[in-house]
């Protein structure tokens, strides 16, 4: 026959709940701590650039030139088709998202060589803010 020693009685239902607590505090504070679903101006700079450097690539790829127009409510791809430009792709900024155009225009456009048309972008919302610079060298920088 087996006794029980004192102190083998195993855990509490108040110790459970208190450890049950803790780490749903914990788990509460690591959500919040993360950033907002869209992922912050950051984010939405890194993408938009991930997407410029795509169209780089495709114009040097087709040997055929393509284009970013950034507007207010978004920007809008498009290539050079015999002379016209035809839109490939459009897309929308997130929600907030303000695009501040350089003195140059909101255009760019890239080259069979690589080569483009500078265009330096400043991406706000709230009070966080991007710069994107698309040099006439090709290379494509954000800047916090």
């Amino acid at each position: 026959m087996r006794r029980k020693r004192a102190g083998e009685a195993g855990f509490t239902l108040i110790e459970l709940i208190v450890v049950i607590t803790i780490i749903g505090i914990l788990s509460a504070a690591a959500i919040l701590a993360i950033p907002d679903a869209n992922g912050g101006i950051r984010v939405e700079a890194e993408r938009f650039a991930a997407r410029a450097r795509a169209a780089q690539e495709t114009a040097m790829i087709d040997s055929r030139s393509t284009s970013v127009m950034v507007d207010p409510a978004g920007y809008v791809f498009a290539r050079s088709d015999g002379g016209a430009w035809r839109e490939t792709a459009r897309y929308a900024w997130e929600k907030g998202t303000t695009p501040d155009i350089g003195g140059r225009g909101g255009r760019s456009v890239f080259d069979a060589t690589g080569l483009t048309e500078p265009l330096e972008l400043t991406l706000r919302r709230g009070e966080e803010r991007a710069q994107i610079v698309i040099g006439s060298d090709g290379v494509i920088r954000i800047r916090r």
